[in-house]
């Protein structure tokens, strides 16, 4: 796996460093965040559809 680097400031870094969990790297902690989010917006999505959208039962179509 190739590694890049990517700009971020020291409070960014900082924040980071207090996320992470002992011995996790800064690409397993940004992996678990980004993780979090994509789950996060898939649920958003979901409720956001149950709230707003009519569903008709198998049985009745």
């Amino acid at each position: 796996m190739a590694l890049t680097t990517i700009p971020v400031s020291k409070e960014v870094r900082d924040r980071l460093k207090r996320l992470g969990a002992k011995g996790e790297t800064y690409d397993e902690l940004l992996r678990r965040l980004i993780e979090d989010g994509e789950m996060r917006l898939l649920y958003e999505r979901e409720r956001r559809i149950l709230e707003t959208d009519e569903f008709v039962p198998l049985e009745e179509e």
